[in-house]
């Protein structure tokens, strides 16, 4: 066998893969236990968790619910949530902000020393907490990963990519690595949880990191895990229209809570168009938003976000994020108009998953994005993701800490690595990535039809068997 393809073998109790916010609290979670943890690129902030502008939905202000949060999720969700999973993640809302001002984030608070509150769209009554304004994800993911830094029963490895699950006898029992620098690796384990994120980089325009490529749903799909509502993709109506015609991920977000705060939505006109479309106007379910945009722009027009009422309000501080990418953009908020488009943002489909956080295969764990809860449904609901990410990564490291210990009965199989690409094949691989989200964009974005829905299975069909002329020239060159 070549050097390079080569397998060392490891032995680890746990694996993470991942490490946005699921992933990071999964590990910590589990502590004093040990856990690998792994991520594909560099450094540890990484992934959409870094990027999340709105804030945390939780149910801990005068008057509120969690049957009432549960209720707006439910309406969110275009009558798809499962009922009883909004309700009991609704009702852990308090201790996640609790946990998570544990873990030493410093969440906003009015004068008095309360939690403020915000609205978002779609939620009955301001019940969204932040973090430094609009950086909430920046702000809880770096106390998080300082956190881990320090936990001794966390070892991480970082530029690591996982290639694939090793199973046997229906058991996922480890995990096949390339680390940059070091080769191939199998990582045998008692148990492996997926918090790999979505798969935003799908489509031309996301607000989605690069790394969001959806490598945990293609793995767990090739070991035969069940995975459910793939076909639901949210698109973040507000997303600054900036360098669009590159495809470039993680375009910037202009947060929903902009909008709660006055921010209007209008045509290239001047004039808003929402009040006509949803009696809620901008603060519609993000769906509905987005589709209103998407019309819009179809037909030839442009929309824009009019920041402008929040400028003149004095709430300008609350948004440093926003504000930044709007200069950084050349656009003054105070005086300019924003151009915005809708991008892919948030999928709600995944590795199927019960109540704590099990995939259907033995040894295998999924939260975050990456995981398809129920609760979402067809259309997830402002700042849910965040206290999902965090109730069920819980669930998680208390169900792994509650399953008996796999025993090793039999040798495990080394999986055979991959064949290291030829020289050429990077570009030959991107022009059919280029291909495949221009083909997903047009035909599979927030508007679809059966026409063009097979459209883009024929394309996909062109594409797959070019990719496996590539993969016969690399066996030939072998």
């Amino acid at each position: 066998m070549p050097e390079q393809r080569s397998v060392r073998v490891a032995a680890d109790d746990i694996v993470v893969v991942g490490t946005g916010m699921a992933g990071l609290i999964t590990a910590l979670s589990l502590a004093p236990r040990p856990v690998t943890l792994i991520t594909k690129t560099s450094t540890l902030e990484s992934g959409s968790s870094l990027w999340a502008k709105g804030g945390i939905a939780a149910a801990v202000g005068p008057g509120d619910s969690p049957e009432a949060h549960a209720e707006d999720t439910l309406t969110a969700g275009a009558g798809l949530s499962d009922r009883r999973r909004a309700l009991a993640l609704t009702r852990e809302g308090a201790d996640s902000l609790r946990l998570l001002v544990q873990e030493g984030v410093p969440f906003d608070r009015a004068l008095d020393g309360t939690l403020e509150l915000a609205r978002e769209a779609a939620h009955g009554r301001p019940r969204i907490v932040h973090a430094g304004g609009d950086a909430t994800g920046r702000v809880i993911m770096s106390a998080l990963i300082e956190r881990a830094r320090r936990t001794p029963s966390i070892k991480i490895l970082r530029s690591a990519f996982a290639h694939e699950l090793v199973v046997q006898d229906g058991a996922v029992r480890g995990l096949l690595v390339f680390e940059h620098g070091k080769g191939w690796s199998q990582r045998h384990a008692s148990h492996v949880v997926l918090a790999t994120g979505g798969i935003g980089m799908a489509w031309w325009h996301t607000t989605n990191p690069a790394e969001s490529t959806g490598d945990g749903l293609a793995i767990a799909a090739r070991a035969g895990a069940q995975l459910t509502d793939l076909e639901f993709m949210q698109f973040h109506p507000t997303a600054l229209a900036v360098n669009t015609e590159a495809g470039n991920a993680n375009l910037p977000l202009l947060t929903e809570a902009l909008r709660g705060a006055g921010a209007l939505l209008v045509d290239q006109a001047g004039k808003r168009f929402m009040s006509a479309v949803h009696p809620a106007a901008e603060l519609a379910p993000r769906d509905v938003v987005a589709r209103a945009i998407e019309q819009k722009i179809t037909a030839g027009g442009s929309v824009y976000l009019d920041m402008r009422p929040v400028i003149a309000n004095g709430l300008a501080g609350e948004f440093p994020e926003a504000v930044h990418a709007c200069r950084d953009a050349g656009l003054d908020p105070a005086t300019d108009l924003l151009p915005i488009v809708p991008a892919a943002h948030y999928h709600m489909g995944g590795i199927h998953v019960d109540d704590d956080g099990h995939t259907s295969l033995d040894g295998l764990w999924a939260c975050g994005e990456v995981a398809n809860t129920g609760v979402h449904g067809a259309n997830r609901l402002a700042s849910n993701s965040l206290l999902e990410a965090v109730v069920y990564a819980r669930r998680v490291a208390a169900g792994i800490q509650r399953a008996p210990a796999l025993r090793d009965e039999q040798p495990l199989p080394i999986q055979e690595a991959p064949e290291v690409p030829v020289p050429g094949t990077e570009k030959r691989l991107d022009l059919i990535i280029a291909a495949t989200r221009s083909a997903v964009s047009r035909h599979v974005g927030i508007v679809r039809s059966g026409v063009g829905l097979q459209r883009a299975l024929q394309q996909f069909r062109v594409l797959d068997a070019q990719l496996g002329k590539i993969a016969m020239c690399q066996v030939q060159d072998a």
